[in-house]
């Protein structure tokens, strides 16, 4: 019956493909019309027409993408009136891209014959929001019964808290920090992975607070999530970091209400977007299978990652057009090097390669302009320009200048080999601003830094490994003999690389660990050992950033002086 239904629904649209392609065209070409005349009505109101009708073969055709996406855009076009000041642009602008939009989706189902109508959700919540409403939530196409759920914290170790008052606003500030320390970095998009590494160890500690209350729930399942997030390599868009903002208000409750607020009801719409990103994410771990089979659901078999390069197609040029445009570029790019090395080199210097030279700067430069990479651009027009006063002068370049102009070279080079990966945008853009490093000391700091941060990561394991051994065994202290010395001796490569703070942090570890664990009778209390480890994790995240391209994030090393804080330590 299903696949007799998907026939059915095929053939229907192979009817009405060119009418569709007709219509849409029409509809841009009347807005095209408006746009150039904003008093003629007739041209705004035939483009609602055609919206309509589209909307209309899109309900037929059962493609629930497009019928949104049209009825969004009837509602926008309804809110520009004719004459229409600039202060509508953005409603027109958006209008256009929903029309473009629209035809790539309406030649993406011809070609895969498959209805995904969260390719158009982000046009959709565009269009929304310029005409000021709220954006439809990821899971907007996702049917879900939350009012049927699982145990989401089953399958996860929570064990409750036993803390007095003052010891409970304590942790839950701790752990509030620490799940604020993540989202900061998800909206600065810095090092996703220790974001989401911090979130789940967040919830564990919420949920460990909250006892046998519902919110428990929410922080159980938030852990599943972000595990899920790490494991499968998912992003941070707006809406989910909308989500994230959302849930950040359930723990200032626990640090201002206290434990009362673990009695509080979750918001069903932020438990079915939660459960939407786990069925998104295609995973085929354990235990989120075991939640999505609560409603009779398996992981999608369209998930994220085939999603993303899908939605790349209707958005933008695709990684085969951007290959081969940085290709082009990188062969430009190497011919123009090879004639600087001439140059540098004085062998048989000519002033006419100079012109050459700014020739092909210049080319590039009209190029990267139709790209919008307007300061790449900029970079290479101005470098032709010292060319040609050059060679008017009749004069080769001084070293110095020389040494300029390969900058620049190496500077457009380096973001052209970026546009690949990260698409032309103003970040491909900005990296015309960075300098190649030049100095020999930077490289070998740069090797410095990857072996101190390879074995700050083998040190900091190993101090988490022996702290575990240490309390298994009764307290045996044997376990924790050398691992004073092993974290001072990080301490001292911190240093040498000239990170200070990261030095100070681990000192005060290592001082932690010999001062109450190692010099006194008595066993630790929980609270010590807490705050220790703790302030492990939040040390071994903002270390593995260490060698690596990312930017540290120092708000990891505040969190980690706050735990040891917290802990007396």
């Amino acid at each position: 019956m299903i696949q007799s239904s998907l026939a059915t629904k095929s053939q229907s649209f192979d009817l009405v493909k060119s009418e569709i392609e007709q219509t849409i065209r029409n509809a841009e070409t009347s807005l095209e019309r408006f746009q150039e005349n904003r008093e003629s009505g007739e041209d705004l109101q035939n483009c609602v027409d055609y919206l309509n009708q589209l909307r209309g073969i899109f309900v037929l055709v059962e493609l629930r993408g497009g019928t949104l996406l049209c009825k969004e855009a009837v509602t926008v076009a309804n809110d520009v009136p004719v004459g229409a000041s600039d202060d509508k642009n953005i409603l027109l602008t958006t209008l256009n891209s929903s029309l473009f939009i629209l035809r790539r989706y309406v030649e993406y189902y011809h070609q895969q014959r498959e209805d995904h109508p969260e390719l158009l959700l982000p046009i959709i919540n565009e269009l929304r929001v310029a005409r000021g409403d709220q954006p439809h939530p990821e899971s907007y196409f996702f049917d879900l019964d939350t009012e049927k759920r699982p145990d989401f914290c089953a399958g996860t170790p929570t064990q409750p808290l036993d803390l007095a008052d003052n010891e409970f606003e304590t942790y839950a500030r701790r752990m509030r920090l620490m799940l604020q320390v993540a989202l900061v970095g998800v909206i600065r998009e810095r090092n996703e992975v220790v974001s989401k590494k911090l979130i789940a160890r967040a919830s564990r500690g919420f949920a460990r607070l909250c006892g046998d209350g519902q919110l428990k729930q929410l922080w159980c399942l938030l852990m599943v999530v972000a595990d899920t997030m790490t494991d499968r390599a998912m992003g941070f868009n707006k809406a989910r970091k909308r989500l994230l903002m959302r849930i950040e208000k359930y723990s200032r409750d626990m640090v201002y209400v206290g434990r009362t607020a673990a009695r509080r009801t979750v918001d069903e719409a932020i438990i079915r977007e939660l459960v939407y990103l786990l069925y998104r994410s295609g995973s085929g771990n354990q235990e989120v299978q075991r939640i999505l089979s609560a409603w009779k659901l398996a992981p999608s078999d369209y998930p994220e990652s085939m999603m993303e390069a899908h939605r790349k197609r209707l958005y933008g040029p695709g990684a085969d057009v951007l290959k081969s445009l940085s290709t082009a570029l990188q062969d430009e790019l190497n011919q123009l090097k090879d004639r600087l090395d001439i140059i540098e080199r004085g062998i048989e210097p000519d002033l006419s390669e100079l012109s050459t030279i700014a020739d092909s700067l210049n080319r590039l430069s009209n190029t990267l302009n139709m790209l919008d990479l307007n300061q790449l651009a900029d970079i290479a027009r101005s470098e032709a320009e010292r060319l040609r006063t050059w060679e008017h002068a009749g004069s080769l370049p001084a070293e110095d200048e020389m040494y300029s102009l390969a900058d620049a070279v190496l500077g457009i080079e380096n973001a052209v080999q970026q546009m690949v990966s990260r698409g032309i945008t103003s970040e491909t853009d900005a990296l015309a601003m960075a300098r190649p490093e030049t100095r020999e000391e930077s490289l070998y700091l740069r090797e410095a830094s990857i072996v101190v941060g390879d074995e700050a990561r083998s040190a900091l394991t190993l101090a988490k490994r022996a702290i575990t051994a240490f309390v298994e065994s009764d307290y045996d202290k044997l376990h924790l003999a050398n691992l004073p010395n092993t974290l001072h001796s990080i301490w001292g490569g911190l240093l040498l690389t000239g990170d200070v703070d990261a030095a100070g942090v681990m000192d005060r570890v290592a001082r932690s660990i010999q001062s109450r664990l190692l010099d006194v009778k008595e066993p630790p209390g929980n609270a010590v050992l807490e705050s220790l480890a703790d302030a492990l994790t939040s040390l071994e995240y903002y270390i593995e950033t260490i060698g690596t391209r990312d930017n540290r994030n120092p708000d990891l090393l505040k969190l980690a002086e706050s735990s040891l804080d917290d802990g007396g330590l």
